[in-house]
């Protein structure tokens, strides 16, 4: 996939999401838009060490931006991320359900139970 074919999805995305917001009168998905506008060495990368701190089990934590391997996590929690790589989801494990952003957007348009991390 092209470097100008990734911007366009992005392009597409962010306006998917601030549209969402403002038709479903919720923040969560604006603030979301507002990170992956962001330039690509400032977005979050966030470890699943981090996720194993923070997150409750049954959460659903959303990572705007990409997703590492570091550490591992034991929680029954969903992550939704804006990018991983294989190898990081296949570290993941069986408690872990793993979303793309447009998964969540149609799973969860109201977006009451997100919870952003990084």
């Amino acid at each position: 996939m092209s470097l100008e074919h990734k911007n366009e999805q992005l392009q597409t995305l962010i306006a998917t999401l601030k549209k969402q917001s403002i038709e479903q009168k919720v923040g969560v998905w604006k603030r979301i838009a507002l990170e992956l506008e962001r330039p690509t060495r400032q977005q979050r990368a966030v470890n699943l060490s981090r996720i194993e701190t923070y997150a409750k089990d049954n959460d659903v934590v959303v990572i705007p931006g990409k997703l590492l391997g570091g550490g591992t996590l034991t929680k029954k929690v969903t992550i939704v991320a804006f990018h991983y790589s294989k190898s990081t989801a296949a570290k993941i494990g069986k408690n872990v359900t793993l979303l793309s952003i447009e998964e969540a957007l149609k799973k969860y348009p109201k977006g009451n139970t997100l919870r952003i991390i990084g």
